[in-house]
């Protein structure tokens, strides 16, 4: 087939579906549903994904930060077990 004549028919099909209850209700339903997805305060794709890689930099950095403490308590540890004379402290 010719490539006008498919493309003649499908504008006639427009035309057709245009002036059609099809096109009113399609719309409504367009319009009900965005109304829907308002109300339940959803999120992009986009904004998803973008608040996924922070998230994945947050726990790295934690992670990060996680370790570094664990290095700084190591060496704190075994000052604070002893007061000097090489015994652990009493509590006294």
């Amino acid at each position: 087939m010719d490539q006008k004549i498919l493309s003649d028919i499908n504008e006639r099909m427009r035309e057709i579906f245009a002036g059609s209850p099809a096109a009113d209700l399609e719309k409504n339903m367009k319009a009900m549903l965005a109304s829907l997805f308002a109300k339940l305060d959803l999120i992009t794709r986009e904004e998803f994904d973008v608040q996924r890689q922070v998230l994945l930099r947050t726990r790295e950095q934690l992670n990060r930060l996680e370790a570094q403490l664990a290095v700084l308590e190591a060496r704190v540890a075994p000052k604070s077990d002893t007061d000097g004379d090489g015994m652990a402290p009493t509590g006294v």
